[in-house]
């Protein structure tokens, strides 16, 4: 963890005469954007395997409809199909779990008081007059809603609400275009309800992490949602799982 607190500090003096005292929030947000760049490929070849899964759906559901009473025959059958169109049903996880990593050290990064028998000093660090070490309660104690640090939060909220109500309104419109088949798959209508709300879970993890960690949440649901709405702009269904998932 002590490279990686090197690598954001480095980060931060090369952005210092730009952003100033808010120069490692700026840190975090560029780093967020070489990891998301650096997974973009993995991306497009998920979106190429949805784009794959969608031209098989036909064949799918005549599987399921011949095998209906055998669910262990037709899952090995849609296996096979996947096998033989060379189609990985799981290329969609890869990008998700390979950003896992980097979420997990930003925020140990900033929740751990000492680095390499030293003291944090990134913690002291701010965005305006928001520390990156604090969370969410931590600006309602000192201001409150409406002071510095409040503040702060009130705009990462904005956007976070801006996103997810994007999503929210595409993966609706792309449901109602292509609507998920329900029958024979228990859960699948509630999770077609479930489904475009999920964008809005982000306010919660925004509120309880430390801010350091909610903007690089804020940052790569940003990102999320614009390489989503681009890669699969020409294909309802694979857009609105994915964009849910």
């Amino acid at each position: 963890m002590s490279i990686f607190a090197s690598l954001v500090a480095h980060l931060a003096d090369l952005l210092q005469p730009l952003f100033h005292t808010s120069a490692t929030a700026a840190a975090i947000v560029v780093f967020t954007a070489l990891v998301r760049l650096a997974v973009h490929p993995l991306s497009r070849a998920a979106a190429r395997g949805q784009k794959a899964k969608a031209r098989l759906s036909p064949q799918i559901a005549e599987l399921r409809t011949k095998h209906a009473e055998n669910p262990e025959r037709m899952q090995k059958a849609v296996m096979e199909l996947h096998a033989k169109e060379q189609v990985s049903p799981l290329s969609g996880c890869l990008p998700s779990l390979l950003q896992l990593p980097a979420f997990f050290l930003m925020y140990h990064l900033f929740s751990s008081s000492r680095i390499g028998g030293e003291p944090n000093g990134l913690l002291t660090h701010t965005l305006f007059a928001a520390p990156l070490g604090d969370r969410w309660t931590d600006a309602l104690a000192h201001g409150g809603v409406f002071g510095g640090a409040g503040t702060v939060y009130a705009v990462l909220f904005a956007v976070v609400v801006a996103v997810a109500t994007f999503n929210y309104r595409r993966t609706k419109r792309q449901m109602a275009a292509t609507p998920l088949p329900q029958a024979g798959t228990p859960g699948m209508g509630a999770m077609t309800k479930i489904m475009p709300l999920l964008s809005f879970a982000t306010l919660f993890t925004v509120a309880v992490v430390p801010l350091a960690a909610a903007l690089y949440v804020v940052t790569t649901t940003t990102w999320t949602a614009v390489e989503r709405a681009f890669l699969y702009r020409d294909m309802p269904k694979a857009g609105a799982l994915a964009t849910a998932a």
